[in-house]
């Protein structure tokens, strides 16, 4: 049985089938709004849309991170007591965090809906019998509890309630028709009466009531369903009952017999509250197709067994032009009266210069829309909409076009599931995951033959024309490498200006230096050129130009006052080229300001800028947008390490002008949505040879990721940065790079290591004369020695560090911080008064200089000390202070740090529940960041909530 129960009150059971309190009707929302995406990754923003809708609090991705911290332990008392090495059950669901949003890892089959949904789908396969349909059908039902997600507020649960209630319906007509055609039909009338009861005007029940009455031997009863239906219509609805209900009237009153043949049922009722909507959606035929013979018969082959077997799917794979499409449709057209039920269509855009792919649930709302479903009864949720659209089909012989896949995820739910319905399938990709687990036929597209080729130019271009210039038609055919868009983009112009010979449009190709001479059938050469040099040609000059540069670029998209800064231009006529660019489908604008190039466009800006750009230029244009990184980055620094030495930096143009940020947050937001870019510009650097600003940027990004605790980028970064200071011998950059790739070993407690690169740095900084970057190093390595267990050596480096502090003046502002660290050391030392001395010299100073980040740390260990001189209230008020420090500048790292400290001060005091919440918060933390330290406080939990017994 499942574990995770919805269909009905929401209800969790743990082992022995134990209840497990799921929390009030908010937290149950979120829990369901999990469970129905089981296994998949939901993001914050569906969560709060689920849960909220409309009515979104101010905090509420706080109310969110709280309720995930409940359920987190609600799901570690669903297991058995098996701990594994991390001190959780071995079979304990995990919800875990990642850029993805929120993924509860259980098995689909411990969740009741996705349960019946399985049993549902075993049931309609090919190849049961009607006895293993009732069952498994028999088997789907019972799992219902009554009304699902009772109890849930909100109307993103109304809308899911609704959805699966169809589900259910259809399930219950299903097992119905099963049941009967094994002539139990009695077995079906006490469901069938209470369902008819719950919906009076859902005709395909009363139906089958009808059926299952009228052959058990009670037809009179059969014929008063009927009546009480038609008066309950004629008074709500003002119509007539169907006319499938009308000729089991007829049926029943001239004694007929309604029993069902033996074998695959017959196509059941339409939907639920739905028309019987006939879509037509299949796109205008390309004019002129040709070939394509041996393709088109592959397909007819895969058709013919599966017009009345099980749903099959064919995919067509192929590089770019190379004609998937005009052969999907054309082939639809020609067998779309073999599935009088409808053709279904979208370009699902996955590889798509013009848009983003196409979500599944965005293309199962068209196509529940083309099927007769009004807007309103379209369900919230993928899994809602998968069901009810597989649910509309079943019976039916529908035709499903899926054009421009991007991989097999996308289009998986969008697979039809019953016999008679066929899928075809366009793509770059080759769909091998389709291809094993749904047993896809894939049919890979090669070039046209050199006489499909010509072909298509006679089709496209008329016999005469063509017959009169068989040399030019042959240069062609050569230039364009066979490739069809490219020869449909070419008889398209030459078709536009009839006068013109053909030799004239075979001169043009030859002389088009490149632009379709090197189709020669690998993915990322056989690409449309001609199609882009159209819309190149078109733009205009400044946007033009930006295109190109735009190939310069590494990271995975742009800003506005990124590509201005390539460009050196202001950001408002760069984002007036960056519409131009969208609009000419050169640029995609996938998220507001942020634009991309497709990777066959990059390859043509790339080209382009080669052949158009003068080297200097191109040169010009990296280091401006290199620099403008920096410039930027450093502009975030006095917000992450205030008082942290910053470089001096040649200045930008005038017309290049980098950020400003006003607060943390800002600065904080802002390197989020860079941060890709920023990891591939320190790479970009070091590849073009920049080493002073690959090590700077790198250097400069110190702050932000520790604040966030992007522990790889940090020291990937800073390791590239250091190989590239040492091949180009940049000793001072060699020097900072080492000690960032120190400070990013010792986050990740590999202290040795740490310790041998501070200790290579401090020795450089020596030969350099370099007396604060030397103080700096010392202080980091006090750091290192405190944590590795060395608190001796640390209050050593603390207190040299301030010795060169005093000789050589205050205006480095870093003698807050210096204390703070010596005060750490003497904190692990157990010399309390000198470290509360140190402390308490240090927080003001740090006032002073506008540093938080090392006044949340001062107060951190000034709570550790009170807590370890027993001095419980005074230790948590500092940790209560510390905490909300770390949050108002987004230090989240330092908020797991602290939470977790506080959780032991509680403990100590015997207050468990706030030790077990206060820890709960940390772990929490340090799940999302995915910090080591996760595994070790994890298991300090569990120690405290299932204690070993004596």
């Amino acid at each position: 049985m499942p574990d995770f129960l919805l269909l009905g009150t929401i209800e969790l059971r743990g082992p022995g089938r134990t209840a497990v309190d799921p929390g009030p009707p908010r937290q149950r929302t979120v829990l369901a709004a999990l469970l129905v995406d089981a296994g998949h990754w939901v993001s914050a923003e569906t969560l709060i849309d689920r849960v909220w809708g409309e009515e979104v609090p101010p905090r509420v991705r706080a109310s969110l991170y709280t309720y995930v911290s409940r359920i987190r332990r609600a799901l570690a008392t669903t297991a058995a007591p098996l701990p594994t090495g991390d001190g959780i059950p071995a079979d304990a669901p995990r919800l875990r965090r990642g850029r993805g949003g929120y993924l509860l890892d259980v098995a689909p089959g411990r969740v009741d809906v996705h349960r019946f949904q399985d049993l549902v789908d075993r049931a309609r396969s090919a190849g049961r019998s009607d006895a293993e349909r009732a069952a498994l059908l028999s088997e789907a039902i019972g799992l219902w509890r009554g009304d699902p997600l009772a109890g849930l507020p909100g109307a993103w649960a109304e809308r899911t309630r609704r959805s699966w209630e169809q589900l259910h319906i259809e399930a219950v007509l299903a097992w119905a028709d099963a049941e009967a055609r094994t002539g139990n039909a009695t077995a079906v009338i006490g469901r069938l009466t209470g369902l008819v009861a719950e919906h009076p005007l859902v005709e395909p029940l009363t139906v089958a009531l009808m059926r299952a009455l009228h052959v058990t031997g009670r037809p009179s009863e059969s014929l008063t369903r009927y009546a009480a239906l038609r008066e309950q219509l004629a008074e709500e609805l003002g119509t007539d009952p169907a006319a499938e209900t009308q000729r089991v009237h007829q049926a029943i009153l001239r004694g007929e017999s309604l029993l069902p043949a033996s074998g695959p049922p017959a196509r059941p009722a339409a939907a639920v509250a739905t028309g019987r909507a006939v879509p037509a959606q299949l796109p205008l035929e390309a004019r002129g197709f040709t070939g394509r013979q041996r393709e088109l018969a592959r397909l007819d082959a895969v058709l013919a067994p599966a017009v009345e077997g099980p749903a099959a799917v064919s995919a067509l794979s192929g590089t770019a032009g190379v004609g998937k499409t005009a052969l999907a449709v054309h082939w639809a057209h020609r067998v779309a009266d073999r599935f009088p039920d409808g053709q279904l269509h979208v370009n699902l855009r996955g590889f798509g210069p013009s848009g983003t792919a196409v979500a599944p649930d965005d293309a199962l709302r068209g196509f529940l829309e083309a099927l007769g479903v009004p807007a309103q009864g379209v369900p919230a949720d993928l899994q809602g909409r998968t069901g009810l659209y597989r649910s509309l089909l079943a019976g039916r012989r529908v035709l499903v076009v899926l054009d421009n896949a991007r991989d097999a995820d996308q289009v998986r739910p969008l697979l039809p599931g019953s016999p008679g319905c066929f899928a075809v399938i366009t793509s770059r990709d080759r769909l091998t995951g389709l291809v094993a687990a749904e047993g896809a036929h894939l049919h890979v597209l090669d070039l046209l033959t050199r006489l499909e080729a010509q072909d298509l130019l006679v089709n496209r271009l008329g016999e005469h024309r063509v017959a009169a210039e068989p040399e030019a038609v042959e240069e062609i055919v050569t230039q364009c490498a066979r490739l069809p868009l490219a020869l449909a983009i070419t008889t398209a112009r030459a078709a536009a200006q009839p006068g013109f010979p053909l030799s004239a449009v075979a001169e043009e190709l030859s002389a088009s230096q490149g632009s379709l001479d090197a189709f020669d059938g690998g993915d990322l050469t056989t690409d449309a050129r001609a199609a882009f040099s159209w819309s190149y040609q078109a733009l205009s000059v400044p946007s033009a130009r930006l295109f190109r540069l735009l190939g310069l670029h590494t990271g995975p998209d742009i800003s506005v006052p990124a590509a201005a800064a390539l460009a050196g231009l202001e950001p408002r006529p760069a984002h007036g080229l960056l519409v131009e660019l969208t609009r000419a489908h050169l640029l995609v604008e996938h998220a507001p300001g942020r634009y991309g190039l497709h990777d066959l466009l990059r390859v043509y800006a790339a080209e382009r800028l080669s052949a158009e750009e003068p080297e200097r230029e191109r040169e010009h244009a990296v280091g401006r947008l290199l620099m403008w990184y920096l410039h930027t980055v450093d502009a975030t620094c006095p917000h992450f390490t205030p008082g942290r030495q910053r470089f001096p930096l040649t200045p930008l143009p005038a017309s290049c002008r980098p950020l400003d940020f006003s607060s943390c947050e800002q600065a904080v937001t802002w390197c989020e949505s860079e941060r890709s870019n920023l990891v591939a510009a320190v790479h970009h650097a070091v590849a073009a040879g920049r080493t002073p600003i690959a090590w700077r940027l790198a250097a400069s990004l110190w702050g932000f990721f520790y604040l966030r605790s992007y522990l790889h980028d940090w020291l990937d970064t800073a390791r590239s940065a250091l190989s590239a200071a040492r091949l180009s011998h940049d000793r001072a950059g060699e020097a900072r790079s080492l000690s960032d790739v120190a400070c990013a070993l010792a986050e990740t407690h590999r202290y040795e290591e740490a310790i041998e690169y501070f200790r290579e740095a401090m020795a450089i900084h020596r030969t350099l004369g370099d007396i604060h970057s030397l103080a700096e190093v010392m202080a980091n390595l006090g750091y290192a020695y405190r944590f590795h267990g060395r608190p001796d050596r640390s209050v050593e480096y603390c207190r040299r560090a301030l010795a060169i502090y005093r000789v050589h003046g205050r205006e480095w502002g870093r003698e807050g911080n210096l204390w703070a660290n010596l005060g750490d050391s003497y904190e692990r030392l157990g010399r309390f008064d000198d470290a509360v001395a140190c402390l308490r010299r240090a927080l003001p100073v740090l006032r002073t200089e506008g540093d938080r980040w090392g006044e949340g740390f001062a107060l951190d260990v000034l709570g550790t000390v009170y807590r370890r001189l027993r001095q419980h209230d005074v230790a948590v008020e500092n940790y209560r202070r510390a905490i909300r420090t770390h949050a108002e500048i987004g230090n989240r790292f330092g908020q797991a740090h602290t939470l977790g400290n506080l959780g032991t001060a509680y403990l100590e005091n015997t207050e468990e529940g706030k030790a077990r919440e206060s820890w709960r918060q940390a772990l929490d933390i340090l799940g999302d960041l995915d910090h080591p330290e996760a595994d070790a406080l994890r298991s300090k939990l569990n120690a405290i909530t299932c204690p070993r017994p004596a």
